[in-house]
């Protein structure tokens, strides 16, 4: 393990990775915009359906404006032809509808509409002759107010295995004071597991629980076995400069990876398979490549790389970052069909500064706190359908002089059922901003 490891080093060393160069520019292709290339109109028993055709997969929001009543629609890097929205026909509760180009390459689509309504959208992947569709459900007050929220009891809680890297025989990464990347990694593990079974609608599973090894394979297994909304690998990595600081986090890629350090580092992390398992290559290298052209994968890369970029944000609370965007590379681990995984390196052991905070409880304990907190950030905004996280009994409009405690009150919940349904960390709210009302 450890020539392999040395090998990786070195290699490293030459790409300048230590925190004074990571601003060094780095090639990148931009991306194609997606392309809409229909919009479809249905009138349904209360509601009216609008289904968006596109290119591809597309990262949208969606957002209500009152007086006059208004729905807007942003998605991002998208294009449109111009005048295809006067296609669709006005009705009983759609007066009009408008487009723009945004800053960025986004497109804006607003909805006039004649009456309040509650907007609702969602993807559908291809199927048959059809490609990638966005669904657009505008509901009429008379649905609203028939239509009852699903009882608590019904919902699950949304599920996160918490992947100890290393462990047994393969002790990882080893630090100058002696720290095995295998111990602290299963630490951090045990605290975050905790912190996330305190949260509302949350629970956490470790793949391990003690100091053994486990096939990576096996990790993907057990994820899988619990039925995960989300996988996050932990590991705490070495470099020969000892300067070399912060967090990074990875995810997969299909394409090959987004860095020569990525890259790398997925060889470093899957050699570990290949010296202490009975790896069969030739049959993993042929379930990979199923999974690969499966096209669900393409939207678990997709969301891995979003939640990657959440728990970034997190994490730079507690830690200096390493790399500023979330790098992508053929880590064996994150190749799990259908669950969002990210591959994060807490810090470096190399660092004789970071390996002395790793081993500190309060330093687990806040990385742990802000990692829980970008789960529930992401969670908070796309949760899986049937969960608790995912519903709303309602929503409500913050007014000023408004708080937490007074809200919760007001609808009879818990403050601490609003806080984990919003996302919120602080007792501060602003005039105007929409809160999500939890199912109780």
């Amino acid at each position: 393990m450890e020539k392999y490891r040395r090998r990786f080093l070195k290699q490293l060393a030459g790409l300048g990775g230590i925190a004074g160069a990571a601003g060094l520019p780095m090639l990148a292709q931009a991306k194609s915009p997606v392309r809409v290339n229909d919009i479809r109109l249905s009138k349904n028993d209360g509601y009216v359906r609008l289904v968006f055709d596109l290119s591809e997969n597309v990262d949208h929001s969606l957002f209500a404006l009152h007086s006059p009543e208004r729905v807007v629609l942003d998605l991002k890097n998208t294009s449109m032809t111009h005048g295809m929205v006067d296609r669709v026909v006005a009705n009983e509760l759609l007066r009009g509808i408008r487009s723009g180009v945004r800053n960025g390459g986004s497109l804006r689509v607003v909805f006039d509409l004649n009456s309040e309504v509650t907007p609702r959208s969602f993807i559908l992947g291809p199927a048959g002759d059809a490609g990638y569709r966005l669904v657009l459900d505008l509901h009429g007050d008379t649905t609203q107010t028939s239509e009852k929220p699903p009882a608590k009891q019904d919902l699950r809680d949304v599920i996160v295995a918490i992947d100890a890297g290393h462990g047994g025989k393969d002790p990882g990464a080893i630090g100058k004071g002696g720290t095995r990347e295998k111990t602290i990694t299963l630490q951090i593990a045990r605290r975050l597991e905790k912190v996330i079974n305190t949260q509302p609608g949350m629970r956490a599973v470790l793949t391990r629980k003690d100091d053994r090894f486990l096939r990576l394979r096996d990790r993907i297994a057990k994820a899988r076995d619990h039925n995960a909304d989300l996988m996050i690998s932990l590991h705490a990595d070495s470099f020969p400069d000892p300067r070399a600081r912060g967090s990074s986090i990875y995810a997969l890629s299909v394409d090959g990876a987004s860095s020569e350090t990525a890259r790398l580092l997925a060889e470093n992390e899957n050699t570990s398979d290949l010296l202490f398992g009975d790896i069969t290559t030739d049959v993993d290298d042929k379930m990979v490549k199923e999974v690969l052209f499966d096209l669900s994968l393409t939207g678990t890369i997709e969301s891995s790389l979003d939640v990657g970029s959440v728990l970034l944000k997190h994490l730079g609370s507690v830690n200096s970052i390493h790399r500023k965007h979330v790098q992508q590379a053929a880590f064996a681990v994150l190749k799990a069909p259908n669950i969002p995984s990210v591959l994060l390196e807490t810090a470096f052991l190399s660092n004789p500064r970071e390996e002395k905070k790793l081993k500190t409880p309060a330093h687990q304990e806040n990385v742990a706190k802000a990692v829980a907190r970008g789960i529930n950030d992401y969670f908070s905004r796309k949760a899986p359908p049937g969960t608790w996280l995912s519903e709303a009994a309602s929503e409500y409009r913050v007014k000023g002089g408004d708080t937490i405690s007074a809200i919760a009150s007001k609808f009879n919940i818990s403050a601490d059922n609003i806080r984990a349904r919003n996302a919120l960390y602080s007792n501060n709210l602003d005039a105007g901003q929409l809160l999500k009302i939890p199912v109780s």
